[in-house]
Parts: C-alpha cells; structure tokens; sequence
C-alpha cells in the first residue's frame, strides 16, 4: 500500500460527515456567531469547505509563503453553494492525492510561513494529518456546537448523534 492511500481512504471518510454538516448550515443564519470573538456561521461553515483545497498547496508546492499570496474568502449565498464548493475542493484534493503524492512526495518536507516568520517545516504527510485533516475535523466539531445552538439536528459522524440514532 502506498502512503497515499491511507490519505485518500481518511479524506475520504470524513468528507461524508463534513458535507452532511454543511448540507444542514441555514444560510439566513450565515451572519450568526455564538460569541463576539467567534467566527460568524458563514465564515466558518465556508472555511470548512474551503480545507479540502489545502491539499492542492501541500502536496505541490515546498513553500506556502502569505506574503507572496492573496487570499479571498469564499461567501456561499447558500447552503447548495457551500455543499458545491466543498465537493469540487475535495474532488480536486482526491485527484491531487491519487495523480501527485508519491511517497516520496509525501516524506518530503513542506514549511508555512510569512515573510521571514516561518510557522511549521515537516513532512507532507504530517502537514496532510495534522494541518488539513485535523483542522477540518477540528472546524468541523466546532460547527456540530453552533447548529446545536441554533436548534439544527446534527447528523451522525463517528456515531449516532442525539439527533439520529443510526449512522
């Protein structure tokens, strides 16, 4: 087996619970946050979406400097369009993973940084765990708390929710 099968394989699985997440996000409820230092419902719903790209990033550059990019958040209108951008993120990120990450890809070190101010150098496949898995996961649970603050059924993921008693 090859290293990035086990990526595709887990990418894979969680995009399943991510997008019945996202299926559920009320777009009248995008401005929403649970608290003043909290991203707004949209903002964080669309950033979620928007992890799977990462993958792009990691596996085909060394280097992902902010000061040599322009970053423009995505704003959905709604809940299809954030679903939809989510899908073709992963869909890229699936074919980045099956047709770029070699092993030796993978083991080969990439670094975050700004300018001079260097944030992490490991390897891809730590930066695919921790950086885009983990983070989307992370993101993703803190979503599953604002829609149970907003009265929205929360789907089952890595077990029945309260919710839905089946996965």
């Amino acid at each position: 087996m090859q290293l990035n099968e086990g990526l595709i394989a887990e990418l894979q699985h969680e995009a399943v619970s991510t997008r019945k997440m996202l299926e559920r996000v009320p777009a009248d409820k995008f401005g929403w946050k649970p608290h003043e230092k909290s991203m707004t419902l949209g903002r964080l719903a669309s950033h979620i979406a928007e992890i799977p790209g990462w993958t792009n990033e990691t596996i085909n550059q060394d280097v992902l400097d902010f000061a040599k990019m322009e970053y423009k958040p995505f704003e959905p209108n709604s809940a299809e369009e954030l679903v939809k951008f989510f899908d073709d993120k992963l869909a890229s990120a699936l074919d980045t993973l099956k047709n770029n990450a070699t092993d030796e890809n993978l083991m080969g070190m990439w670094t975050m940084k700004n300018g001079e101010t260097v944030y992490m150098t490991m390897p891809r496949i730590a930066v695919m765990r921790g950086f885009v898995l983990s983070h989307l996961i992370h993101h993703r649970a803190q979503l599953g708390v604002y829609l149970r603050l907003l009265d929205v059924p929360i789907p089952s993921s890595y077990g029945p929710s309260a919710d839905e008693g089946q996965m």
